[in-house]
This record gives C-alpha cells, structure tokens and sequence, in this order.
C-alpha cells in the first residue's frame, strides 16, 4: 500500500493510500483531516481551501492528477492553507565555488577501516559517487573494542564519559539505569550551532569521515550503531548541521553533535527523496530506525575533528587544482607580455632545488619550449634589447613553487588526520583499558589550513599584478585596458579591480584578450589550446559589454579544472619526450663565447 508523508502547519502525518485511483486532492483533503482530529483548537479544515507541493523541488502539482502518476511511495509534499506561509524546504545553497548537484544513488563502494581513506576518496563521499562498507578487519576490531565498554559497564568502573559526567561533570558518577540518557543529553545539549546548514556535498564528507574514524575501533562504538550510520550514509539522509558553532580547542562537539542528533530522529534532516523534514520521517520513509545511544555512544559520535578535517580536504582539493592552473594561466600572460623562457632553465633550478619551484619551471618550460611547440610570437621578439622580465613572470617558480609545496605539507597532515583516531577517552581492546588524552584537539589541521590560506593568497596576489601589467600600456605595449577606442570603451579597468576575489578567471580572461592585440601570431600549442578553450565560452572583447557572466563562465572553467585538462597532455608529452632543454639566445644574455 503506497503511503505519503504530509506536512500541515509544521507537522508532519503519514497518510496511507488504500484507494488506487487516489488523487491528489483526495490526499489533500484527507490530510486535513487527519491534522484536524490530531491538533486541539484548529477547527474543521476538510473543506478548507489548499494547495499541494513536492517538498523536493517545490512544485505545486494539480488536485486531479492520480498520485500514482506523480508521486512516488514515501514521497513527502506539504499542504498549504490558502493564507498560510509555506514551509521553507531550501534551506541549503551552494558553497561558493559549487554548482547544485543532481544526486543518483551510486552503485560503487568504498571499504573503510579508519586508516587509508584519502582526500580525493573523501571529497568523492561528499559528492555522492560511492556508498561505504566496512572492511573485516574494522568490523572485528569494532566488536573488541565495544566489548571491552560492556565489561566495563557490567563492573560498575568508574570511566570519564561512559559512567560518569562530562566537563566539569567528570566526578559525578552516573547510575546505570541513567547511562542511555546520559548520552543522549549530550548530544542534545551539545547541538547548538548556528547559521546555515552544511551543503548536502559537505554534510555526506562530515558523515563519512566520522564513520571512518569510528571505523579504527578506538571508541568503543556498537557495530550496530555504526552499521546504521553507513545505512544513513548510504540512503543520503542527511543531518541538519549548522555552518557555525565549532570550537577547535574542544574538537568539533556542536557540528558533530547536530550529525548525531539527526541520526536519532531528532530535529532536521534532508534527502533527495524528501528535501528538508523532521529527522524521524526522513529516516522512515527510507526505511531506517533512528540510533539508540549505549552507554558511550553519544560521546564517540561528537569527539572529534571532522568538521575542520573535512572541510580542510576540500579546501586542499581545490588548491591542488588551482595552483596548477595558475602556472598555465600564468605561462599565457608571459606569452603575452613577451617575455623570455631563459628564467626556467633548469640549471638555474637545481641550484636551489626545492621541489615545488623545480616542478613549476618544468611546467613553464613544458608549455613555453617553442623548439616542442614553436611560438610565433616568442619569435618575434627574440632579439629584443630586454635584459629580464619583471618579478610577476620570472619569479613564478619561486613563488608558485612554494604554493605547492604547502599544499603537500598541509595535504599530509590532513590525510593523517582523516585516519586518526580523534575520540576521548580511548579504548585499546588489546591492553584492556581506556585511556584519557586529548586527540580531540583541532590544532593540528586549523594550523595547516591557516598555511593553506596564506599560499593561497599569495597566488593571488601575483596574478593581480600579471593583471596589472597587462592592462597598464606602458608595460605590455597593448592598448590600455586590453580595449580598443580607450576611453569610450573601459575594457578590463574594473576587472581588474575585481581580481582581488576571483584574479585567476580574470587573468585568464586579460591574457586571451591579450592574444587578440598579437594576432596573426600564434603562441605555443598547448596555450593556443587553453585560448581555444577560453573562446569556446567567452567572445572576444571588442566593446564594452556586461562583464560579470564572461568572469562568472571562465571561473567555472577552472574549478572544473577543464584548463588543466586541454594542457596536461602537452606537459605530460614533454615529460616523456625527454627532448633537449630549450635555451633560446638572446642578444643581452653574456656567454663565455662572448669574452673571446
């Protein structure tokens, strides 16, 4: 028999169909009825008139379309009053830098154990590619660990956490008949966070990787309650947790406990099925029971760092991405400025061999090497009378280098971090004990995103000064601006004001500009490619024109990492070449040769 899950005026009914040609209406309607009979002081609302919406979605559907040919079992619409306000359902937006996603229940697994999930591995959890398992071995070690914890119940010990209060609350001791509601006040009390709820991408990384953690078998957490967890995980239902509340010095305890307590059917959750609803009816209509704490329990789902750690691998992702396509936008800028490749000779390089500035002069070398892909333009100048080039084009492997190596280093803490054990106290099944520490502490991966962020910016700040080099006449020898008829038309004078929030897009979007003052020349294959690519989006600037969706577009191209895609091949052919180095003349270059 196909069922329905109702909201009407904030509570929800769930209302069977016994009749097979049901309508909509008659859904509605019965509805009504049954919140009526339920809520004292409402009054009769029968015949009162309504319309009905998809909860997903919020489309209003028609009272005479047959339920069987719109809404799907267990699928969750709300009634609206005539004069009542609708239930806001959308209550989640995209992160900057994320398109909304159409989710479709994958078909692939990943086996975790708490000790080899890596970042990408994650950020693909969070994006709903895979379902998770459990290894073997992590589910033996679960049951050893939890075994433990019921022996230490059954003996009436005294453990922080398990048998007595919390904080300040260390010394009171618990009753036994009390362990259960002990961990769920925990969770209760300690879900007060603030703001909007993490994206469903960010909610399922949160979910997974304290799922992983768990998964170690340190924190003496049931198999069953764990098992439910990945069956919540699986399903997509989601927990209500707000943007803001975590403290770090305490772990993550307000946003993992908003986690928990979703998982116990208490305040809100989301699914693709039934968008945002009471955590109850989220959980049954994908038929799943909410999570009845033991004696731990509550405390081994909020210890942590996932918060802080999961958002950090998606922030490590990102710049992994971007910084190497920052050495691509960066190489299409000096093709532009005409400058020399002389600065990325390798003998320069291994002289100071650090290894993120030896790999971004590979990169500048594997796109510029016009003896690999002759540059038309590069010739042209060839025997100017330039002595060097400016800091923002020949310090690029030194200043790109040691983005990346800070990425690597943050990227190693925070893999760590995503297979460590983050609970208090701990439980080592294999000694017989639990042990009081502090692993909950976010010092370790806050500190390295903080890293993250000032290399970051520091890509940035050199792109918006290639920004201003191109657009400045008396630097590029191009029309001011990147425009022609200067001063009816203002070209890039406000981009370029604008790059301090999205400087890459506009870098890319200025050089491609730039390529047009240089026509008919052409430059390096690989850079004629990422122009191609630019073109395929974004028309050349021949007037002023609403600049916002050109910026918008190429922002897109990159955090799709399409840039890297239309160039790697050509780096990667270069690498595996192993052709002679490119060390083009230059009259104001002095050789021995020279001396004689």
């Amino acid at each position: 028999m196909p069922r329905y899950t109702v909201r009407v005026r904030g509570e929800w009914l769930v209302v069977p169909s016994r009749v097979g040609d049901a309508t909509v209406g008659w859904l509605g309607r019965e509805a009504l009825c049954r919140y009526s009979s339920t809520t004292p002081g409402c009054g009769r609302l029968r015949d009162a008139e309504f319309a009905v919406r998809r909860c997903q979605g919020l489309a209003l559907l028609d009272p005479d379309d047959a339920l069987r040919d719109v809404l799907e079992n267990d699928e969750f619409v709300e009634v609206v009053l005539a004069g009542d306000v609708p239930s806001d359902f959308s209550q989640w937006s995209p992160a900057v830098g994320q398109r909304p996603s159409i989710y479709r229940e994958p078909d692939q697994y990943i086996y975790l154990d708490g000790n080899h999930l890596t970042i990408e591995e994650l950020v693909h959890l969070g994006r709903g590619l895979y379902k998770i398992k459990l290894t073997a071995e992590a589910e033996e070690k679960i049951k050893q660990s939890r075994l433990l914890l019921e022996n230490i119940v059954k003996e009436n010990k005294v453990v922080y956490g398990i048998t007595t209060g919390f904080g300040k609350f260390a010394q009171t001791v618990i009753p036994h008949n009390k362990l259960k509601e002990l961990q769920e006040n925990l969770v209760r009390s300690h879900s007060a966070g603030v703001g909007k709820p993490l994206t469903p991408e960010r909610c399922r990384m949160l979910l997974a990787l304290r799922i992983n953690v768990l998964a170690k078998g340190y924190s003496g957490i049931s198999l069953e309650t764990l098992s439910q967890m990945i069956q919540a995980f699986n399903a997509s239902c989601l927990s209500y947790v707000p943007e803001k509340g975590t403290v770090g010095a305490s772990g993550d305890l307000a946003p993992l406990a908003h986690l928990a307590l979703g998982l116990m059917g208490e305040g809100k959750m989301w699914s693709p099925k039934s968008g945002w609803a009471d955590a109850k009816y989220v959980l049954e209509a994908h038929g799943l029971k909410p999570v009845s704490l033991k004696p731990k329990e509550g405390l081994s789902l909020i210890n942590g760092t996932q918060m802080i750690t999961s958002l950090g691998a998606e922030a490590v992702q990102r710049a992994m991405a971007i910084a190497r396509q920052a050495d691509i936008v960066a190489a299409l800028s000096l093709e532009v400025l005409k400058g020399t490749t002389r600065a990325f000779d390798s003998d320069i390089h291994d002289l100071r061999p650090h290894r993120g500035q030896v790999e971004v002069a590979f990169r500048f070398r594997s796109l510029l090497g016009s003896d690999h892909h002759p540059s038309e333009i590069a010739e042209s100048h060839r025997f100017c009378n330039r002595v060097q080039d400016a800091y923002t084009l020949r310090c690029c492997p030194q200043v790109h280098g040691v983005v990346n190596d800070t990425i690597a280093f943050v990227k190693n803490i925070i893999e760590t971090e995503i297979n460590s054990a983050t609970d208090n106290p701990m439980v080592f099944a294999e000694r017989g004990e639990t042990i009081s520490g502090g692993n909950f502490h976010g010092e370790y991966p806050a500190k390295a995103l903080d890293y993250l962020a000032i290399a970051v910016h520091e890509l940035a700040a050199i792109s918006e000064r290639r920004i201003e080099r191109l657009c400045n006449p008396s630097l590029s020898e191009l029309p001011a601006f990147l425009v022609n008829d200067g001063g009816l038309n203002s070209g890039f004078m406000i981009a370029h004001c604008s790059a301090a929030a999205l400087v890459l897009s506009i870098e890319l979007l200025a050089a491609c500009q730039g390529i047009e003052f240089l026509r008919p020349l052409r430059t390096t294959t690989p850079l004629e490619k990422v122009y191609d690519l630019v073109r395929s989006v974004v028309r050349p600037w021949i007037k002023d024109r609403f600049m916002a969706p050109d910026i918008e577009v190429v922002h897109q191209l990159l955090l799709d990492q399409k840039v890297w895609d239309v160039a790697f091949p050509y780096i990667k052919k270069y690498q595996l070449a192993n052709l002679p180095e490119t060390r083009p003349r230059s009259p104001t270059a002095f050789t021995s040769c020279e001396r004689v």
